[in-house]
């Protein structure tokens, strides 16, 4: 009996929001905002391609895309309609934004600090 509950207590860690980890899809900032501004995106003929779908230096962070899971480090990307400025300066917002909570949330301790996100971002 008591193997039978240390079984299900492991797969229940496993699992969040009834869908098992493993299985989830890690969704891009362009993913998860429908922004359009992506290349090809419908959106990027308006106000451009993000920089942070550009930002090559930080592929593969949190399992993105380029910058798609880091945005908040990269300067120039669009949030509220509003192109936001460098870390400095846009921090603040992204505390507050939904997809900045998401990606921390998700990653839990794997998360990457901002500081070595940009420094990653001066190295190339």
């Amino acid at each position: 009996m008591k193997r039978d509950g240390a079984k299900r207590e492991r797969y229940s860690h496993r699992r969040k929001g009834g869908m098992n980890m493993a299985h989830r899809k890690k969704l891009n900032c362009w993913e998860f905002k429908h922004c359009g501004r992506v290349y090809g995106g419908i959106m990027d003929g308006n106000f451009g391609i993000c920089p942070a779908s550009l930002e090559k230096r930080l592929d593969g962070v949190h399992d993105g895309k380029n910058a798609g899971r880091a945005c908040w480090v990269v300067a120039g990307t669009m949030c509220n309609d509003r192109i936001q400025g460098t870390f400095g300066f846009k921090h603040k917002n992204c505390l507050y934004c939904d997809f900045y909570k998401f990606v921390h949330e998700s990653e839990g301790n794997n998360l990457i600090a901002p500081e070595v996100l940009l420094r990653k971002l001066q190295e190339c």
